[in-house]
């Protein structure tokens, strides 16, 4: 009797068996996932075979180098001078440019002080980027054409936003009135020329197209940014003038094909003019009739 109740009063153990598989299982989210990528890749297609040229050049370019892609800031243009189509600003352009230089410097505080020592200004011929030396702090080695390491990252900074356009640049190099003092023929003519010239070399090296610059002056003390303290060191500078285009003016590889297209329709007029001369019989050293002058006028 005792063992029949000790017997009854044992828990009831119930095993259950999870079986995998089935439509428990996970494997067809993998499927349907890959079914949804699969969708999503043709519908890509499908739209860029719709899209715009211009569309379909950024996507490839995106998928050849994407790490230079996301070097460019959302502007629309192509920044690469060998890969990319440059723009060509017009006058209503500058201020946007100005303000464009001017937050790239903003956003490199490493230059220090000599930021604010680039003053930009839109006139007439363009925007005028001038870069001011200081008491104390100078752009060009005192006395020389070499530029210092900050002045070096200012004028890369700017050479890559310049050279993301297809406008002429023109360079010019000023300084103060002191007389230059080493001996011999070297004057501030010619040290206003060579920095000039050395920043155009920099900048060529660091970001602007080929044959982006139309012309390099150097003025010496003729053009004083401060006329009445001849001595002062805001005379000495280097002027960087990006050009405008007119408008309705063509770019400048349109220009050329305009020319070549002028070119070869005037030797084809010479040749057209020599075959009829031929047939006329005035042949190689034979010489056609003189035209009659035309009357006088009154």
């Amino acid at each position: 009797m005792s063992n029949r109740n000790a017997t009854n009063n044992q828990p009831i153990v119930i095993v259950k068996k999870v079986v995998a598989g089935g439509h428990h299982g996970g494997a067809w989210k993998v499927a349907y996932a890959d079914f949804v990528t699969a969708m999503m890749a043709l519908f890509i297609v499908l739209w860029l075979m719709n899209a715009s040229p211009e569309i379909q050049k950024a996507v490839s370019m995106y998928f050849n180098d994407p790490k230079g892609f996301q070097n460019q800031d959302g502007t629309g243009n192509i920044g690469a001078k060998d890969a990319q189509e440059a723009l060509l600003l017009e006058k209503k352009d500058m201020p946007a440019l100005k303000e464009k230089l001017s937050e790239t410097l903003k956003a490199m505080p490493e230059l220090g002080a000599l930021k604010d020592q680039v003053d930009m200004t839109v006139t007439g011929d363009g925007l005028r980027i001038e870069l001011v030396d200081k008491e104390g702090n100078s752009f060009f080695q005192s006395g020389a054409k070499e530029m210092t390491p900050s002045a070096k990252a200012i004028v890369s900074a700017l050479a890559v936003e310049i050279g993301k356009l297809e406008n002429r640049v023109v360079l010019e190099g000023h300084t103060d009135a002191r007389p230059y003092s080493t001996s011999g023929f070297y004057s501030n003519w010619d040290l206003s020329t060579d920095r000039a010239n050395a920043a155009r070399r920099f900048m060529a090296e660091h970001g602007l197209r080929t044959g982006q610059v139309s012309q390099l002056r150097g003025f010496a003390d003729q053009h004083l940014r401060n006329p009445k303290d001849p001595l002062d060191f805001s005379n000495r500078r280097v002027s960087i003038i990006v050009g405008f285009a007119e408008a309705g003016e063509p770019e400048p590889a349109a220009a050329e094909d305009t020319k070549a297209e002028a070119h070869d329709a005037s030797r084809k007029q010479e040749a057209d003019s020599a075959g009829a001369a031929e047939e006329l019989g005035w042949g190689e050293g034979a010489h056609a009739p003189a035209a009659k002058p035309a009357p006088a006028g009154h």
